[in-house]
């Protein structure tokens, strides 16, 4: 499988599912996944599609603590001065509505209007998003300098809408490999038009999951999860014995989010900042220019739903920069110019070689006593001289630390080398038949 353009294609797919109207629930998610299938689903030479199956959990479902909402219908939404003219229309962006708003069709006064319109005060030119999942009321959202320049008279607030008894979608990926033992990758899809916050996460798990179902071995079973945050992941969990199967079978969980950005890469920690998930992708993060190690007291996507009491899954959370954390988050400044397809790569360069990781830690011994004799192998320069000695050390530090205390993450942590460049040594190694998993 060709990686060297999986910026542009992750870029390109982010571009047609970023005008999609979407919220908890309804036809923008719905269409979302269905794009998200037909990406997957693609033919190419060597990669066999693995199945993608949607669910629907109908209104009223009790999961956990939580009951899944209605579902929201929205049809139409605008403001109107007295001459007719539309002063916004979600037609020209979708964050112009509030979230799950109620209908309302009402003439009123400016002073009136402000009450029901939200704004982002310290970002006087962007338009927020803003929502209310599980109160009802109805809003509207501009600019804070449109709102302002308004002037005095009349207005028609407008929102064709309902709420109905509906369903939940979610979807999920499952590509077997050799062992029951599982790698789990969730995204989240229940906003609107925001590129980075997300679309970026959905594109990149339909990447991997065509990088993953191409490898020709797979030690690992992935685990691939689309659903809304937060109600989607609670969701997921109370399905089908998630719970109980995940804490018997998974190894690592990742949550992808804000990963088409190309300013920074993070790491939002399990709860107690310990398991493979926190050790793998610390390691590669090591090697990229710049990151950022938060801890789970500063966490806020579905790492919080994977973590928590009684759930207790070995989850982190990866983003390029972390939600909440650059000014153009859960606003229209997040739209396709603040990704790249550069971002984009960096992000799929780092999950996969995160993946290649995973498949090869194992704890390492080498197989003779003392160090074995290279050069009759072809692993040691036939001309010894100044420099020569640098090229190989890695290659000896892996000899002297493959003793069976060591996995791979720890080999990586004590030399201080790429993941890639320690596998390729230990495959050297293992070809020669030296060393021992």
């Amino acid at each position: 499988m060709n990686t060297d353009n999986a910026g542009k294609r992750m870029y390109d797919l982010t571009a047609k599912i970023f005008p999609y109207f979407r919220s908890l629930t309804g036809k923008g998610v719905r269409d979302t996944l269905k794009d998200i299938e037909e990406y997957i689903k693609k033919p190419a030479e060597g990669y066999d599609p693995p199945a993608f199956s949607v669910y629907e959990v109908p209104t009223g479902t009790q999961v956990f603590d939580w009951t899944v909402p209605n579902e929201w219908v929205i049809r139409q939404a605008y403001i109107e001065d007295e001459k007719g003219d539309h002063i916004i229309d979600i037609k020209d962006h979708n964050l112009h509505v509030l979230g799950y708003s109620t209908p309302v069709d009402e003439w009123v006064s400016l002073d009136e209007l402000k009450k029901h319109v939200y704004v982002e005060d310290k970002q006087p030119d962007v338009i927020p998003y803003v929502t209310s999942y599980y109160k009802e009321r109805y809003g509207f959202c501009m600019s804070k300098n449109q709102l302002d320049s308004l002037p005095e008279g009349r207005y028609h607030m407008y929102i064709d809408s309902e709420l109905i008894e509906g369903s939940l979608t979610y979807a999920d990926v499952v590509i077997k490999g050799e062992t029951d033992r599982e790698i789990l990758f969730s995204t989240y899809f229940c906003h609107p038009s925001m590129a980075n916050n997300e679309c970026s996460g959905l594109a990149l798990s339909a990447e991997l999951i065509r990088y993953v179902a191409s490898m020709t071995d797979r030690r690992y079973t992935y685990r691939f999860v689309f659903v809304p945050e937060t109600i989607g992941s609670i969701t997921y969990l109370s399905q089908d014995d998630h719970v109980k199967y995940l804490k018997e079978h998974l190894d690592a969980g990742f949550v992808l989010s804000c990963v088409g950005d190309d300013k920074d890469y993070s790491i939002v920690r399990s709860k107690y900042g310990d398991t493979l998930a926190d050790r793998a992708l610390i390691q590669i993060l090591k090697h990229t220019d710049h990151y950022t190690d938060y801890p789970f007291r500063e966490r806020g996507s579905d790492e919080r739903q994977y973590n928590s009491a009684g759930v207790d899954l070995p989850v982190v959370c990866f983003c390029r920069s972390k939600f909440g954390e650059f000014p153009e988050y859960h606003t229209s400044a997040d739209d396709m110019t603040f990704v790249s397809q550069q971002g984009y790569q960096g992000s799929f360069d780092a999950i996969t070689a995160l993946i290649r990781m995973l498949e090869h830690n194992r704890y390492y011994r080498m197989k003779v006593a003392c160090e074995p004799q290279l050069g009759k192998r072809g692993l040691y320069p036939d001309i010894s001289r100044k420099g020569s000695y640098d090229v190989i050390m890695t290659q000896r530090d892996v000899i002297s630390y493959a003793d069976g205390r060591n996995d791979l993450i720890d080999l990586c942590e004590i030399i201080g080398a790429h993941p890639d460049e320690i596998t390729d040594i230990i495959d050297k190694l293992a070809a020669a038949d030296l060393i021992e998993a």
